[in-house]
């Protein structure tokens, strides 16, 4: 897979525009070509689009201003707004797009449009502070949690949607890539609600243990007997798991408002390295 990139100041007119650099990376993957762009590249703003020719780039510009002008740290290209459903002759992938979108925006409290676009913007704090840990195409999802977790500034951009040209074939597997963006869903959710995630299981756990006690407890103030051991043994199991399922999540989710305050602390620092490179570019150009 390839990174485009222009590099340099812009030329006058007539001068051919700017150059550009292609990269090559070898490790097949979408997250993996994300992860070079975000590390080796330095830029103002960055544009990530699928090469299947099904987003125009003529909705660029608006996308870049939303980051230079606006100060968006990530801009959606929201197909679902626009021509998505009428172009995507894919049903199973329409419907995945509703209820992944769905579950992220109540689950983050957040209002993602488009929750598994292609095509996005970002600025330079977003991509130096987001750790892409993700290797195929579940990176849209992963990133777009990030975003709303850091509380970041996130902008939506309406683009028309146009299906893959005729010849062209998905490497998407509707059904496998599906598991793979909701498997991602529930660890992330595992990983940035931690209390929430183990309180549910707690819960579920005091559920089961008190649907098999009640008949136990029942037993025993008409007979004064347990005749039921192995099931009381269960019940304490069922408890004890769930105590330590809630105060599991307790902890963890000290340690992630520890890591919050972190992440704003190193946010402050990009932004000064930010600052510098821009003093650095504009010197090199007045030269």
């Amino acid at each position: 897979m390839t990174i485009a990139r222009p590099t340099g100041p812009p030329r006058r007119r007539g001068g051919g525009g700017n150059r550009v650099i292609v990269r090559r990376e070898p490790v097949k993957g979408k997250g993996n070509v994300i992860r070079r762009m975000f590390r080796e590249i330095d830029a103002a703003c960055y544009i990530m689009v699928d090469g299947d020719d099904t987003y125009p780039a003529e909705a660029a510009p608006a996308m870049v201003r939303e980051v230079l002008e606006n100060r968006a740290d990530m801009v959606v290209g929201d197909r679902l707004s626009s021509t998505y459903f009428t172009e995507n002759k894919r049903p199973f992938h329409n419907f995945g797009n509703v209820i992944v979108r769905m579950f992220i925006n109540r689950i983050f409290k957040s209002d993602i449009r488009d929750v598994m676009t292609g095509y996005r913007a970002f600025s330079y704090n977003f991509v130096k502070t987001y750790p892409v840990l993700s290797g195929g195409f579940e990176i849209e999802t992963d990133m777009t949690i990030h975003a709303v977790h850091k509380k970041m500034a996130v902008s939506n951009v309406i683009v028309d949607y146009r299906d893959r040209p005729a010849g062209s074939e998905s490497k998407l597997n509707t059904f496998s890539d599906g598991a793979r963006v909701l498997r991602t869903i529930v660890k992330l959710y595992k990983n940035y609600k931690p209390f929430q995630f183990f309180s549910l299981i707690a819960a579920v756990l005091v559920l089961v243990a008190a649907a098999f006690f009640i008949p136990v407890f029942v037993d025993y103030l008409k007979t004064g007997l347990v005749a039921r051991f192995p099931t009381l043994i269960l019940c304490g199991f069922c408890v004890t798991a769930a105590l330590m399922s809630y105060f599991s999540g307790l902890i963890l989710s000290t340690i992630i408002e520890k890591s919050r305050q972190e992440f704003e602390i190193r946010l402050l620092h990009t932004e000064e390295k930010f600052n510098e490179l821009s003093e650095r570019d504009q010197e090199v150009r007045y030269e």
